[in-house]
């Protein structure tokens, strides 16, 4: 099996790899490597049969994505990468312990691993204000991702990781296993037409990210704190600013502005997920945000809705009181509106090969190099419906979008939020 790589030197400086991200333009054939000499047995495929992986962000989602990747036998997984040391050495182990050797590589910078030139592929399971970088760069070296969601952080990142994707031949999967996995409720009927035309859909989570004024405290010494905050303004240390549980009221990166987009992107990537798949959204973006500000009397607050193309309207907490009466819902997270006439029933789309899960999805597809359930396309136009909310939320006003070029129609202040200032080195394109 070959496969085409970005060609890396061995002795790559980091500054060198930079440049070559920011540069490359065509990616060259380069043979594909496999370091295992393992021949496999009645249960483990050869290791020229196995997909060579490596992880970047190894704690929370990241040693749930590691485990579900270490479980497969067509894979055969050789590194790890954390900033923090716990989670780094607690990556190895477990690989280690899957094995039985000590071959599992830990590394610190992301760059180091994507200079491997046996691996072919990696998940990304970091802090949000990391993941288009990351994933653009996989791609230059020639390595197919499974990126956590949500996979953006602002709306000008997408367009240019789908680019990525494409220029280099990856396989790029968004990682959102409750799209197909939890939603099948509200999907299935609605594929089967069951409740006719769509009229509205309404998504019930919190809000955008907030800033972070935590005071410094002493950074320690496993962390590496200039790497972890990257591309995110310099701030001093501080536990609650970086620390990964899964809250969104303060304390957990998710929290700030900085690196996510709040419950909005994070509960909300889910969310909009699901709705926007049953939906059957997700090659469309919205071509309109509407702006409801809060009633004069205070007792209905403002709320937010995206508007696609097919007419079919996306409402942000908008007030129970307000909305049609649900044809379907989920868990009162989701409420859909259906106009009740006859539609003619299309097959749901499944994972690749009969897999079950999101993760075998990925993996069959790197064998296969179909695009995966969740192609980082049909994941980046899923994101634009928050990230679109979120802005009008900030500016307090209705927009137009022109998916052509890629920003709001006639409105400078709102066109500023496309995307944010990234410290240096660390820009995209």
């Amino acid at each position: 099996m070959k496969k085409a790589q970005v060609s890396l030197a061995s002795a790559a400086t980091r500054r060198e790899f930079l440049k070559l991200t920011a540069t490359a333009g065509v990616a060259t054939a380069a043979p594909y490597v496999i370091t295992s000499k393992a021949l496999g047995d009645a249960t483990t495929p050869p290791a020229s049969d196995r997909i060579v992986m490596g992880g970047i962000g190894i704690g929370n989602m990241g040693k749930g994505d590691q485990g579900a990747f270490l479980g497969r036998p067509d894979v055969q997984y050789v590194a790890v990468c954390d900033v923090r040391k716990k989670w780094r050495e607690e990556g190895k182990a477990r690989a280690d312990d899957k094995y039985g050797n000590q071959d599992c590589a830990a590394y610190v910078d992301f760059r180091d691993l994507l200079a491997r030139g046996d691996i072919d592929a990696v998940h990304i399971a970091t802090p949000d204000h990391w993941h288009s970088i990351m994933t653009i760069a996989a791609c230059r070296s020639g390595k197919d991702v499974y990126l956590q969601k949500p996979e953006t952080l602002t709306l000008r990142e997408g367009p240019l990781m789908v680019s990525a994707a494409r220029r280099y031949g990856r396989v790029v999967s968004g990682g959102s296993q409750r799209v197909l996995g939890d939603y099948r409720g509200i999907v299935d009927p609605i594929w089967a037409g069951e409740i006719g035309n769509i009229r509205s859909i309404d998504i019930s989570v919190g809000g955008p990210s907030m800033p972070c004024y935590l005071p410094a405290q002493t950074t320690p010494p496993d962390i590496d704190w200039d790497l972890w905050l990257g591309p995110a303004p310099w701030e001093p240390y501080n536990s609650g600013r970086c620390d990964g549980n899964y809250g969104t009221g303060g304390n957990s990166w998710r929290s700030y502005i900085d690196y996510s987009g709040g419950s909005l992107t994070d509960w909300g990537a889910h969310h909009f997920g699901g709705a926007i798949f049953a939906a059957d959204l997700r090659e469309l973006q919205p071509s309109k945000v509407t702006y409801f500000p809060a009633s004069a009397d205070g007792k209905t607050a403002a709320y937010v809705s995206v508007t696609y193309p097919n007419g079919t309207e996306l409402f942000h907490n908008r007030p129970a009181s307000l909305r049609p009466a649900a044809s379907i819902t989920h868990q009162g997270a989701i409420q859909i509106a259906g106009d009740g006439k006859p539609r003619a029933a299309k097959p749901v789309p499944r994972y690749r090969n009969g897999e079950t899960s999101i993760y075998g999805d990925f993996i069959q597809c790197v064998k296969t190099r179909q695009r995966p359930f969740r192609d980082i396309e049909s994941a980046v136009n899923t994101m634009t419906a928050p990230h679109m909310i979120a802005i009008g939320y900030r500016l307090e006003r209705s927009l137009i979008w022109d998916r052509a070029s890629q920003q709001f129609k006639n409105d400078e202040g709102a066109n500023r939020l496309l995307d944010r200032a990234r410290r240096e080195p660390w820009s995209i394109s």
